[in-house]
């Protein structure tokens, strides 16, 4: 019996596929039954997540928890997957995978063969930095401000191939993007072979002129690798636009899928390039799934990520978007022209969406969280390094206005007292 066959075999005995997203008798649609024209139309969201009461939370950005809707389907996809056991294993987790990352691919307009559905932004990136046809003496770009993952993957690379490594600055308040461009430029020499960008810088919100950046490396002959943890779900981008080579992401962030799942992207006819990190079943693979082999993993996941994607685009990205940027500025405003607080993320409005980092001139942000979290039950992450002081704010379409109100109130006790 051939592996077709024996597909239509299960499917006649009660054991699905799952090509669709399970729908869970547990919950209902819950954004099915929401107004979207309404004036509380955010407060009727909110009433879709369960969240917990004892604090505010201004920490998002790390793990964007799962809406009860897309968590019950979750629950239901663990179910049908146990429930079938070594059948779904051994038939249609593929299939069912690549209708996701198909999925995914239509998200972020790339074709589906150049996404892979991988664990999060580090395993991406650590593809294309360890499989990189590197040769000694080539040389990387990247910033002091990126994720420290990344740079110590790029130390490997010094290690095990003798790459050299060219750290800049990203400017925090640039007065033009050709600004940031320019300090990329002026660290490319003949030898530069792969620039790591991101696109929206993790602990300050900034997000670069991407496109700008690619143009200019291509010029030089030098590929783009961009860190895209906190882009995806978060706003709005095409990567045919961006024109990158290389783009990494966490889905577990700003798309709310469960812990587990990441993206790959890599420019058509790029992948073939790429020696892979782990050996898949077959060697020599045509395509980015050459890259992308972990064994057996939490198929449940790669499932989950279609009911994301649906709840996401029940939304509507620019919806989202739009809400996304306005609760930043809501607060971000507010506190910029105030003395002794210090916003370390761009004022222009296209520079950010979401995540803003702000500090105290006389508080350490380790004190600065601390407090906030002691004194006024507001959670958030301390960032202190890289010429960044502050505390990074990551409030989610959940967040209302009057929790933002306190944590505005509170910063300004806080540089009161300070």
């Amino acid at each position: 019996m051939n592996k077709r066959t024996f597909i239509k075999a299960l499917a006649s005995l009660g054991f699905g596929t799952l090509a669709a997203p399970l729908k869970s008798q547990a919950e209902a649609d819950y954004l099915s039954g929401i107004d979207f024209d309404s004036d509380d139309i955010w407060e009727q969201i909110r009433k879709g997540y369960k969240l917990k009461p004892d604090y505010i939370n201004l920490e998002n950005g790390y793990y964007c928890f799962l809406p009860q809707e897309t968590l019950e389907k979750y629950i239901e996809h663990i179910r049908e997957v146990n429930y079938q056991g070594s059948y779904y294993m051994r038939t249609v987790q593929w299939e069912n995978k690549a209708k996701s990352a198909a999925k995914l691919a239509e998200l972020v307009g790339a074709d589906p063969e150049e996404i892979a559905i991988t664990r999060n932004t580090t395993e991406s990136l650590d593809l294309i930095i360890a499989g990189y046809p590197w040769n000694r003496g080539d040389e990387a770009i990247m910033s002091n401000q990126d994720y420290g993952s990344m740079l110590t993957m790029f130390e490997l690379a010094h290690r095990r191939h003798g790459v050299h490594l060219k750290k800049i600055d990203i400017p925090m308040h640039p007065q033009s993007d050709e600004e940031i461009v320019s300090v990329y430029e002026n660290a490319i020499t003949s030898k530069t072979r792969l620039i790591m960008v991101p696109h929206i810088v993790n602990i300050t919100g900034h997000i670069l002129p991407v496109r700008k950046i690619c143009d200019m490396a291509h010029q030089y002959g030098v590929e783009v690798m961009v860190d895209g943890a906190h882009a995806v779900g978060h706003f709005t981008f095409d990567m045919k636009e961006l024109d990158c080579d290389y783009y990494g992401s966490s889905l577990h962030k700003w798309l709310s899928v469960p812990l587990g799942a990441g993206l790959l992207y890599v420019k058509k006819g790029k992948a073939d390039q790429i020696r892979p990190l782990l050996a898949p079943y077959q060697l020599d693979r045509p395509g980015i799934y050459n890259l992308n082999h972990t064994g057996t993993h939490p198929v449940a996941t790669d499932l989950a990520v279609m009911n994301a994607i649906e709840f996401h685009e029940k939304i509507g990205a620019k919806r989202k978007e739009d809400r996304l940027r306005f609760i930043q500025r809501y607060w971000s405003d507010r506190v910029r022209e105030i003395e002794g607080i210090n916003v370390n993320t761009p004022i222009e409005p296209f520079r950010s969406c979401a995540i803003a980092n702000v500090g105290l001139e006389k508080v350490k942000p380790g004190e600065m969280a601390k407090r906030l979290m002691d004194e006024f039950k507001i959670f958030t992450v301390a960032i202190d390094g890289n010429g960044v002081h502050g505390c990074r704010i990551t409030p989610n379409i959940y967040t209302t206005t009057d929790e933002l109100d306190q944590f505005v109130n509170a910063l300004k006790k806080m540089s009161k007292k300070a």
